[in-house]
């Protein structure tokens, strides 16, 4: 096929695939691999989750949703917002449902890059944000981050970022792959650059609830903040609900009217049977999101402990469950230690640099997996590092 008939756009070719999924394809159908690459809790959806669900299901819910999601799933949304994190947000228009958060995400991209803008992206950041943003004929800028400074994104490095061009910041805190996460001293300093250079903010939030030494706090918080942010979550990480696909959207009613646009023309709505779970999570699954949260808290330590006792340095995260463990010591680039890890020791993690040119140097592990599997995982990182270094 010559080049003038291929009908794939130049851009999506030139975009490689998910560099997590390629570790996580390579993983799959082998039971002796012991799997620390995708981001899945390891936890069944809540008991009373999947009730409700199967009752609306032989109730005859199966139609579709209004466009901007069922008005009681976004009643609950806006309760649970305000009671936990300081954010109000009208249900009836300033609320957004999702097929999950993902689509949050590329519709936010979507609706406010023109070719030429540039998004301000911190490196290392989660693999997604960057190709979005490209496809939409968006130029890229990393702002750096750095283990020294706990992976936090600060005024200066990102003052340094902005040119004249920079319409957009994504953030991701607390943050995948680092689990790094912000306070709100932390964020005074960087809203104001923000504010200073007129940008629009899209906050990933989707690791809020899964912070363990501090109170999450979002961006759209600060003075000033709400109207020119957009803060997007769901329910995947912190209920064990990846599979329902079901996210939302949060702002002023003049970004989320963009955003619906697209949405009406593209998924329509999220599914409805997803929609009635998140909303019964939302009322009685709190008690079980605390628990799931005090166990991810303890595999931390462990897993951490773990990864220093092998030789592997690695701060301790914050947020989310993810270790990003440096590997520089070995003289490895990240792809080659990853790759050696698998087919020599069956532990399967994902290379730092697909996460950006930040994340080289590291390898990012999921501690979301059973205390059992996170502990034969490290006897064997263990004896990897013992043989090869």
């Amino acid at each position: 096929m010559s080049v003038h008939n291929d009908p794939v756009t130049p851009r999506l070719r030139e975009i490689p695939p998910s560099g997590i999924r390629a570790f996580f394809d390579l993983a799959a159908g082998n039971n002796d691999i012991i799997s620390l690459g995708v981001g899945e809790p390891d936890f069944t959806t809540p008991e009373q989750v999947r009730a409700a669900c199967v009752r609306a299901l032989n109730e005859g819910e199966t139609a579709y949703t209004p466009n901007a999601g069922r008005m009681e799933l976004r009643e609950e949304i806006s309760g649970y917002l305000r009671n936990g994190f300081a954010l109000t947000y009208d249900h009836a228009d300033e609320i957004l449902v999702t097929v999950g958060s993902s689509e949050a995400v590329d519709l936010a991209l979507r609706a406010f890059i023109a070719p030429g803008d540039e998004i301000l992206i911190p490196s290392p950041g989660y693999v997604a944000y960057a190709p979005i943003a490209y496809l939409n004929g968006g130029t890229l800028a990393t702002v750096e981050t750095t283990a020294e400074q706990g992976f936090k994104l600060t005024a200066e490095a990102l003052r340094q970022a902005i040119t004249p061009r920079s319409k957009l910041l994504m953030v991701n805190f607390p943050s995948n792959p680092t689990g790094a996460v912000m306070t709100y001293e932390d964020w005074l300093p960087v809203a104001e650059v923000v504010k200073e250079h007129g940008l629009i903010v899209i906050s990933d939030e989707i690791y809020a609830e899964l912070t363990y030494d501090s109170t999450h706090v979002s961006i759209a918080s600060l003075p000033g903040m709400k109207e020119r942010t957009v803060v997007i979550s769901g329910f995947s990480k912190a209920f064990a609900m990846t599979g329902w696909r079901v996210g939302y959207a949060c702002g002023n009613r003049e970004l989320l009217a963009a955003m619906l646009k697209i949405h009406q023309y593209t998924a329509m709505c999220a599914p409805v049977l997803g929609q009635i779970a998140a909303a019964e999570s939302l009322r009685s699954a709190l008690p079980d999101k605390d628990r799931m949260k005090a166990c991810f808290k303890d595999r931390r330590t462990l897993f951490v402990d773990g990864l220093r006792s092998a030789g592997l340095p690695c701060h301790m995260p914050q947020g989310a469950f993810y270790a990003f463990a440096s590997i520089a010591r070995t003289g490895m680039s990240s792809e080659e230690f990853a790759l050696r890890l698998l087919k020599e020791a069956g532990v399967a993690v994902v290379p730092g640099h697909v996460f950006g040119a930040g994340g080289e140097g590291y390898i990012r592990c999921s501690y979301a997996a059973s205390t059992a599997k996170l502990t034969e995982a490290l006897e064997r990182l263990e004896g990897f590092m013992k043989v090869k270094i």
